[in-house]
């Protein structure tokens, strides 16, 4: 786990926007990117805890809905106007409702609901961010996308993991695109993370959380501030020659064939 009294400081005075601010892997990349020296501009649809978040960062708070464009566009406006540029953008809002399951069980609506939030809404920051960056010559865009992108599960969501792959394919591309525009474009991808969107699905499930816990490697779940310290990294210079790829931090869970008992 990472103690943020002891980071290095690789983002002094860079602008970072984070969507999700104000809980899981969101909260926790907030405290980490402003512990590394970044003003951050926290978005969240929830209004206290995304303004608690911008306060203990020192930063500033935009209720975002991530769906909206002209939303979007005002966070991205409001980042720029605030500190000067845009040069980290986290795009990590997401959802994982219980009706999202099996296809043969997932509604037409709940199907949408869960891309609108977790796809479009990155190719909406996606599309805000990139201007900025392109005028200044340099940014880091990190997408949150996940583990099942890359692998299949019985225990379906099948929207999470449709919408997860789009979010892979698109930062692959953007990544590609813009690359000479000194603008880099990664799509991380966590392993099961112990948030509160995750304890509260395995509440309801027990079962779902055993037959998860048991591919992990590690044999636990990630912390949010080990995520949060992977995206420090994504957003900072020691990444320079990391560009459209899929970021694992998984535990090992994407190597493993059969895991030690």
């Amino acid at each position: 786990m990472t103690d943020t009294s002891s980071v290095c400081r690789r983002l002094v005075g860079r602008t970072a926007v984070v969507t999700g601010a104000g809980s899981g892997i969101g909260l926790a990349t907030v405290r980490r990117l402003s512990a590394e020296g970044a003003h951050v501009v926290c978005a969240d649809v929830d209004e206290g805890s995304g303004k608690a978040a911008a306060a203990e960062a020192g930063g500033i708070f935009v209720r975002t809905d991530v769906t909206d464009a002209d939303q979007v566009n005002a966070l991205f406006k409001a980042a720029f106007d605030t500190y000067g540029s845009v040069d980290i953008a986290f795009n990590n809002a997401g959802i994982s409702p219980p009706d999202d399951d099996s296809i043969l069980d997932t509604g037409l609506e709940a199907w949408k609901r869960v891309q609108e939030v977790n796809l479009t809404s990155v190719y909406l920051c996606c599309k805000a961010a990139i201007p900025y960056m392109r005028a200044q010559g340099r940014g880091s865009i990190i997408n949150t996308a996940s583990f099942v992108a890359r692998m299949g599960a019985a225990t379906s969501q099948i929207s999470y993991t449709a919408s997860k792959g789009g979010v892979l394919a698109m930062s692959r591309e953007l990544g590609v695109q813009f690359a000479r525009d000194g603008i880099r474009v990664n799509a991380l991808c966590p392993g099961p993370v112990n948030t509160p969107l995750l304890q509260e699905l395995f509440a309801k499930d027990p079962e779902r959380a055993a037959r998860r816990l048991v591919h992990i490697p590690v044999g636990r779940f990630a912390e949010p501030t080990e995520i949060a310290a992977a995206v420090a990294f994504l957003a900072s210079d020691d990444s320079s020659f990391v560009n459209a790829t899929d970021f694992l931090v998984d535990g090992g869970i994407a190597g493993a064939y059969v895991t030690p008992v």
